[in-house]
Formats: structure tokens, sequence, C-alpha cells
């Protein structure tokens, strides 16, 4: 039985039901928008309080371009774990691992106090392997964009 969106927007404690990642690697707040099997529009709340401002960078913190990424990928795993497939829900018990990123492009800096707007769509769902365009947003202007495949890991 897929999602029911009429539960949405789906809160930290809900996505922390469906994805492993924990402080400080869970990279999205709360899902906005869902259509099962297509898209998802998800949220990062980029603060200050995030470890690696420590060193990125001292004095001109900056998010990292790599956990934009990331936060896109974590976006897509939850398209795909909120999406039924044949009938049925994705196994919570698999992990599903980044395996490749082909066309990442950084327009702009992501400071504290941004608001990341996470927007993926699933191009293609091939066994065990997903791929996904996205973008990643602030203030309506897109700072990132990639296209990434994830695919289901051993144990």
């Amino acid at each position: 039985m897929p999602f029911d969106t009429t539960k949405l927007p789906l809160d930290v404690v809900g996505i922390q039901k469906l994805l492993p990642h924990r402080y400080p690697f869970l990279l999205v707040d709360r899902v906005l928008e869902l259509d099962p099997g297509k898209r998802i529009k998800a949220l990062k709340n980029v603060s200050i309080n995030e470890p690696f401002f420590n060193g990125h960078f001292p004095g001109k913190p900056v998010m990292p371009g790599v956990l934009i990424i990331e936060a896109m990928a974590q976006a897509g795993g939850l398209l795909t774990l909120l999406t039924a497939i044949d009938g049925e829900l994705v196994n919570l018990d698999k992990l599903f691992y980044l395996v490749k990123i082909d066309n990442a492009r950084f327009s702009k800096m992501v400071l504290p106090g941004d608001q990341l707007v996470l927007e993926v769509t699933l191009k293609r769902l091939i066994r065990s392997m997903a791929l996904y365009e996205t973008t990643a947003s602030v203030d309506g202007k897109v700072v990132a964009s990639a296209e990434i495949l994830c695919a289901e890991g051993g144990q």
C-alpha cells in the first residue's frame, strides 16, 4: 500500500523511521510533497550548529557540496521508500548506497540560515537501483543539481 500523502508534511520523526541516518548525518528535516513513484519535495534547514561548519570554513561557513549531494540522495531514498513497488512498500531493512553522481553542478554557496528545498524526480527504477534527477534550491534559486544513482547493498 503506498504512503498516504494526506499525512504530509512528514516530520523528522517519520523520516527517522524510514532512513537509517542519524545526527550528524541525517540531512532531511521534512517531506513537503510526494507523488509516489515520481517526485518528492523535502527540506533541509541549514543551521550554524551543523558540526561541519567548525572546519568548513572557520569565519566563512559554507555547507560542503558533497553534503548537499547527500541531502538530495537522502530525499531520493525517501521517495523510493515511500513508494509502493508491485503494491508493497520497499523493505525498510534494506540499505541503499550512493553509487554514481553525474552532471553535478554548484551555482551558489549554501550558508547558515539557508533552507534547502530538495526536489527529486525518479527517472528510472531497475531491479535494485534507482536513478534520480535532483536539485537543491534556496529562496527559489537552484544552488546545486545532479543525477544520482543509488543501489541496494549487501548487509
